[in-house]
């Protein structure tokens, strides 16, 4: 029995509120859509007594036993929805870790979506997002990867037909660690995302919003403020954000050609760093 192939689009959250905070999570509303960077996964059904979990590719380093794609199949098995069956995971990473992209998450998303639709495993939608929250708070978001706006009552509305945005996602040789960013949050924001509609991924809308994490990251480190102050200087970027917790920063334009010619412009200030070009799905 062959593989199967599939793939899991990395996020970018084109707006982050931090709306209040609980006893052990931070409340959040985020604007968010899924782009053309995507990692490849591999699933193939085995005749063993453990699943193997394997990562390869340019942004395989690092990642540990204990990952998003371990934690949603010990939920899985502990849950016996896979009915004692065991899976062979290879993934293919294209998309940075600790950039504020979502890749291990949406990687947990697509591998639950794998499963329900081949009725490998059979719940209803309520126990899916149970699923997906014991996983990981932005799971849920992956489940069905378009435009989304999550609303702090943790309430995913979905947009299809949007018009296209075109992305230049940089980042630097370090990333930022979720946790060590969201403890330094001081500030609790009214919500602004209440009432969901489609016109709020209009670029105009979103150059008057912001990420509420952005300006504790840009005030840990130096570099991210001068990579952000060169995108900005370039012509035609519509606006400058750094996505999740970052490290990585999305510089949008509403032209392919425009974006094309900004990552001309980055890669020659900037040589070394990973910027890919990337359109919204």
């Amino acid at each position: 029995m062959g593989s199967d192939k599939i793939k899991s689009h990395a996020k970018l959250n084109l707006a982050l509120n931090i709306t209040g905070k609980n006893s052990y999570l931070h409340k959040i509303e985020t604007i968010v859509v899924f782009v053309s960077l995507h990692d490849e996964i591999f699933i193939e059904k085995i005749n063993s007594k453990k699943h193997k979990i394997s990562f390869t590719g340019e942004f395989s380093r690092n990642i540990g036993n204990k990952n998003t794609v371990s934690k949603l199949l010990n939920i899985l098995d502990k849950k016996r929805l896979l009915n004692n069956q065991k899976f062979k995971i290879r993934i293919k990473k294209k998309i940075p870790s600790k950039a504020g992209l979502g890749g291990g998450s949406m990687n947990a998303a697509n591998i639950l979506n794998y499963f329900l639709k081949k009725n490998i495993i059979k719940i209803n939608k309520k126990e899916v997002i149970k699923i997906a929250k014991l996983v990981g708070s932005d799971v849920i978001l992956g489940l069905n990867p378009t435009n989304s706006i999550l609303s702090r009552n943790d309430e995913v509305k979905r947009f299809n037909n949007c018009k296209k945005i075109y992305s230049l996602i940089v980042k630097p040789h370090f990333g930022c660690s979720t946790r060590e960013i969201y403890s330094k949050v001081k500030k609790i924001n009214k919500p602004k995302f209440n009432h969901p509609n489609p016109k709020m991924f209009n670029l105009d809308y979103l150059k008057k919003v912001e990420n509420s994490l952005e300006p504790i990251v840009l005030s840990k480190y130096s570099k991210l403020r001068g990579i952000k102050s060169f995108l900005e200087n370039l012509s035609k970027s519509y606006f400058v954000r750094m996505t999740g917790s970052g490290s990585a920063l999305v510089a949008y334009f509403q032209s392919k050609h425009r974006c094309e010619n900004a990552k001309k412009m980055f890669q020659k200030k900037f040589k070394n760093y990973w910027c890919i070009l990337s359109k919204t799905i």
